[in-house]
């Protein structure tokens, strides 16, 4: 299917997915850990920003060089002027994809693949959902930084001074 037919294609139920290579993969649906660990994110992710940068949740990544795929992050911080209708972000900042033992390999592999070749991206931003501990991978003047954090450690965001602990983000999850 082309990523145009896609778009425009609706079967008619609540079912996410995304488009691989020109296949259609649905996404199972989270489990609570899951909208607790994103919404824990908007929450202390939203106050740090200032105009025109902004939340949104589901957001929808078209890959640089991948005409016929399209990725549905979890989270994304972008600081482009908003555009009205848009189905993708342009110009994301921070991607954030919460893992699950479903998704993870995916998640781990073709997609952070190509999230690090958007020019825009700083930061991309692997949180697992069954343990406490991020995978925080920062764009370097020499290639891509990761950085494993886990327990009481902190994410130094490029959008903000303030660094976002861990507790924030696990908040209310039962590890």
């Amino acid at each position: 299917m082309s990523l145009a037919a896609f778009l425009d294609w609706d079967d008619g139920t609540d079912t996410r997915y995304e488009l691989l290579d020109g296949r259609i993969i649905a996404m199972a649906p989270p489990v609570e850990a899951h909208g607790t660990i994103v919404a824990n994110l908007v929450a202390a992710i939203h106050p740090r920003l200032k105009a025109p940068c902004r939340v949104v949740v589901e957001a929808g990544i078209i890959p640089a060089d991948r005409p016929d795929t399209w990725y549905q992050a979890d989270l994304v911080v972008v600081c482009a002027p908003a555009e009205r209708g848009a189905r993708a972000i342009a110009e994301p900042r921070l991607i954030v994809e919460v893992l699950s033992p479903s998704t993870a390999a995916h998640d781990r592999g073709v997609k952070l693949a190509d999230y690090r070749k958007l020019a825009s991206v700083e930061q991309i931003l692997l949180v697992a959902s069954e343990d406490r501990h991020v995978e925080l991978w920062l764009r370097a003047p020499d290639g891509w930084k990761v950085q494993d954090l886990i327990g009481d450690a902190a994410i130094p965001l490029a959008i903000d001074t303030q660094p976002l602990p861990l507790a924030a983000i696990y908040e209310g999850v039962a590890l």
